[in-house]
């Protein structure tokens, strides 16, 4: 007797379309930790840039104050989507 073989559709979709994205460098701070320095960057930029897509910490560093007060930086490469308007 012959094996049946399973069907697998395949869907077939129209490529996206192109797209182009800018990365820049930022550094967020902050006095509790680098989780909060990354967000407040990230929300900082936000509110300049629209369609961020992409942020990567790239270093994180703590700055001594005067008086030993420690500010947590993270600094991060992050998209965001060009618009030719």
């Amino acid at each position: 007797m012959a094996k049946k073989t399973a069907k697998t559709a395949v869907k077939v979709t129209k490529p996206a379309a192109a797209s182009v994205y800018k990365v820049i460098e930022i550094v967020g701070t902050s006095k509790v930790s680098w989780a909060d320095a990354a967000k407040n960057a990230v929300a900082t930029t936000g509110k300049s840039l629209r369609d961020l897509r992409v942020a990567e910490v790239t270093k994180l560093d703590v700055k001594i104050g005067k008086g030993g007060d420690v500010i947590f930086r993270a600094k991060m490469s992050i998209s965001f989507k060009y618009h030719a308007d």
